[in-house]
């Protein structure tokens, strides 16, 4: 009897390990039956950055060692290598190990991607991990190339990738009026979609120049769903180290359009706030010029502010996208309407959440503005859906 119920213990330990493992999830680049067979045959370029890493192996030396034709690389906004500082200009390079010609489109130009290369190639694969916000700017880049795709009548394959923010949608919708560099169509701060669904969110839209069709493609990711709190294995640009800064990202980004340091320069990007005049406080930091954050605000001055890193991830992601930080450090600093940059409405998109902190309105009145302009995009953006909520 014992032999029996040792022998159903192990049973049942093997078989939560298989559903485990196959609960795992796979991003699109991992399922290389897929799409490589095909690739093998056409001429490719390819939008990836550091993050585009299969098993162990960046996608181009992946496509490389199986005699893909790769006629040139696209990099985003902090380099194909992700170490550039946020919104530095990188210029063209060539890869050193497969000798592949590599075009920014963050080369201080107008972000247009070369369609030279684009012409000579039957497909231009994407493969690079977005955040899910709509200040962060790899969706962009994406845009810019569907719209390239279209003119030189490329298709675009996008290896889809989990949305690390996926799990909820907030925020203002973009006022066009304000569009620019991080700001580039009218979708919520978090819009809940990954670069697949928004690509076939852009299509559907009509958010291409003249309302054109870009062909696409997309590989899936298996077992993954809105509500997968995905960690993801590699930073996806310098100052987003962890999931902590991550899953921070959507509120704290507000200080990039204030005086407030966000805690650039420290162990603790996204994690932290804080300013030489703000009062009451015993955290405190000194930001310093470190690579990713050459000349970080307030630099080489002692901060005093909050410390967030240590808030639960469950309780940042039921506040979503908050104002509160924001409001505290504007009531704190004491310094009315010059506490914001023009810059702060470029990335909240909209004109009234600045107007309602100076009225001295509270996170949750400002949040209710925006509530039913979100609830119409929600129910759009169901279509566009690749995985369950």
């Amino acid at each position: 009897m014992k032999k029996i119920v040792t022998l159903l213990v192990l049973v049942c330990l093997v078989a939560i390990g298989v559903k485990a493992q196959n609960t795992q999830v796979i991003c699109g680049d991992e399922r290389t039956e897929a799409y490589l067979p095909e690739l093998k045959k056409l001429r490719v370029a390819l939008f990836a950055n550091h993050t585009a890493v299969v098993n162990g192996k960046h996608i181009l030396d992946l496509l490389i060692e199986n005699k893909v034709n790769v006629v040139g690389v696209f990099g985003p906004e902090h380099g194909f290598r992700g170490r550039a500082d946020a919104g530095e200009h990188v210029q063209n390079d060539v890869d050193k190990k497969t000798g592949v010609r590599i075009f920014s489109l963050y080369n201080g130009k107008d972000g247009k991607p070369n369609t030279d290369v684009l012409k000579k190639t039957d497909v231009l694969v994407v493969d690079i991990q977005d955040v899910g916000l709509r200040f962060y700017t790899y969706y962009i880049s994406m845009l810019q190339l569907m719209n390239a795709c279209v003119k030189t009548k490329t298709r675009m394959l996008i290896l889809d990738r989990p949305n690390p923010n996926g799990s909820y949608v907030d925020g203002p919708l973009l006022d066009m009026k304000h569009k620019s560099g991080v700001g580039a169509l009218p979708i919520p701060v978090v819009h809940g979609l990954t670069l697949g669904e928004m690509a076939g969110m852009i299509n559907g839209e009509g958010w291409l120049d003249g309302a054109a069709k870009c062909r696409l493609s997309v590989v899936t990711c298996n077992n993954y769903t809105h509500s997968t709190l995905w960690e993801l294995p590699i930073a996806p640009s310098p100052n987003l180290p962890n999931m902590q800064s991550i899953y921070l990202y959507p509120a704290v980004c507000l200080f990039e359009g204030t005086d407030v340091s966000l805690g650039r320069g420290t162990d603790l990007p996204f994690q932290q706030y804080g300013h030489p005049k703000m009062v009451g406080y015993a955290h405190s930091f000194t930001p310093r010029s470190v690579d990713g954050a050459k000349n970080p605000p307030q630099l080489n001055q002692r901060c005093y502010g909050v410390d967030l890193s240590k808030m639960p991830h469950d309780e940042i992601i039921k506040r979503g996208f908050d104002l509160s930080y924001i409001i505290n450090a504007y009531r704190n600093l004491n310094i009315g309407e010059h506490f914001f940059t023009p810059f702060f409405t470029k990335l909240v998109g909209v004109d009234y959440v600045q107007k309602m902190i100076i009225e001295g309105r509270s996170n949750e009145e400002i949040r209710a503005v925006w509530q039913p302009e979100l609830e119409k995009f929600k129910e759009s953006r169901k279509k566009y859906l690749l995985y369950k909520e």
